[in-house]
């Protein structure tokens, strides 16, 4: 197939976790023989942040990782439509566009119809931002892509969509998976961003006082850390590492030995079943996961096999002696969870879901 992406980044990952999935299920069809395209805003805001804050020289490194993988940047107020998609099979628009874009190429499969079209939602706001969410003009489209059952049901009851699936992220598993390492830098590593005051106070309870409390060795890498942020971090003797390129965070996670998921609360309170992708990321690098509250509604996983439950701060702390102490019991926990990453949950996985949708759409989809 011919397929055609429009996202809001895939070289940069800076506070933009969609592109750790999306460079996944790229690298995935491209190894399948389909021909993939991503496109991506000149001038974009993640783009722009990374190589402010970090340099160019982070591009030719992306590029040695990911050598198979470029982008094409657009300018929107420029963008041939025909000249992009005449020839496609199939086109994904991720809902992380402006709303223009996404009428337009709705509008331009409504004339040609020589290609079937996905909308693509990873995100909280169908439910935080739901005015915002409306005006996608989504008519034209053959159905959304959402990753989540929640998000799913959400635009079918609402009626933006006439055909809607669920296809929940997971892990690249050419880039995560274990690796062996003799030095240990620490006890305890957590990859992932502030955010928006979505979790301040669950990461207080379940990350900050913990490791505080229990006097390890800890570092954290993550952009948007306010300076009161920072300054919990320096009392707790915690080391900031700032950003991290999340492909180099296998090679973290096998210099610690236990890590942490803290949900923003949107997914705690209203998207039950949605642990977006920082989980399938640690276990798939086979390290012990220990998760403050989150409701698994749609049984991915096994709490307490795959990943302990932390539902207090005493909770949190016993967990982590738990697998600090006891070789056994993390050695345990992360063998499972590695396990049922490897059994449903890898990009490979995703790949056969979106070819299952493909032939419900009635597509056929040969590589070349």
């Amino acid at each position: 197939m011919k397929i055609s992406m429009f996202y809001h980044s895939l070289l940069s990952d800076w506070n933009h976790g969609n592109a750790h999935f999306l460079r996944g299920v790229v690298a995935e069809l491209i190894n399948r023989g389909h021909e993939v395209k991503v496109y991506e805003p000149e001038g974009n805001w993640s783009l722009t942040n990374l190589l402010e804050g970090h340099g160019e020289s982070y591009l030719q490194e992306f590029q040695n990782t990911y050598p198979q993988l470029k982008s094409t940047f657009y300018e929107a107020d420029k963008v041939d439509l025909d000249a992009l998609l005449k020839d496609q099979d199939l086109v994904i628009v991720h809902e992380w566009n402006e709303h223009s874009l996404v009428k337009a190429i709705g509008e331009y499969h409504a004339k040609t119809r020589k290609f079937k079209l996905l909308f693509h939602d990873t995100h909280h706001r169908a439910v935080t931002e739901r005015a915002s969410m409306q005006q996608y003009d989504l008519q034209h489209y053959d159905g959304v892509l959402a990753f989540g059952n929640v998000i799913r049901d959400l635009y079918l009851k609402e009626g933006w969509t006439k055909n809607a699936w669920t296809w929940h992220e997971a892990a690249d598993t050419r880039i995560f998976h274990p690796i062996e390492s003799e030095e240990k830098l620490g006890d305890l590593v957590w990859v992932g961003n502030w955010g928006d005051n979505e979790r301040t106070k669950e990461l207080q309870t379940f990350l900050i006082d913990p490791v505080k409390e229990l006097g390890l060795k800890a570092k954290i890498y993550g952009v948007r850390y306010p300076d009161s942020a920072l300054k919990a971090l320096e009392e707790a003797g915690i080391e900031y590492g700032n950003w991290l390129p999340n492909y180099k965070a296998p090679e973290i996670f096998a210099k610690y030995r236990v890590t942490v998921h803290v949900p923003r609360r949107p997914y705690v309170e209203s998207l039950p079943g949605i642990p977006t992708i920082r989980p399938f990321e640690a276990m798939a690098c086979g390290i012990p996961l220990v998760c403050s509250p989150w409701d698994d509604a749609e049984h991915l996983f096994t709490p307490g096999k795959d990943y302990l439950v932390a539902d207090s701060k005493e909770a949190m702390k016993k967990h982590l002696s738990d697998i600090l102490n006891d070789g056994e019991t993390g050695k345990a926990i992360a063998a499972h969870g590695l396990n049922t990453i490897k059994a449903r949950h890898t990009c490979a996985h995703r790949v056969d879901e979106l070819l299952q949708i493909l032939e419900a759409l009635e597509v056929e989809a040969p590589a070349l």
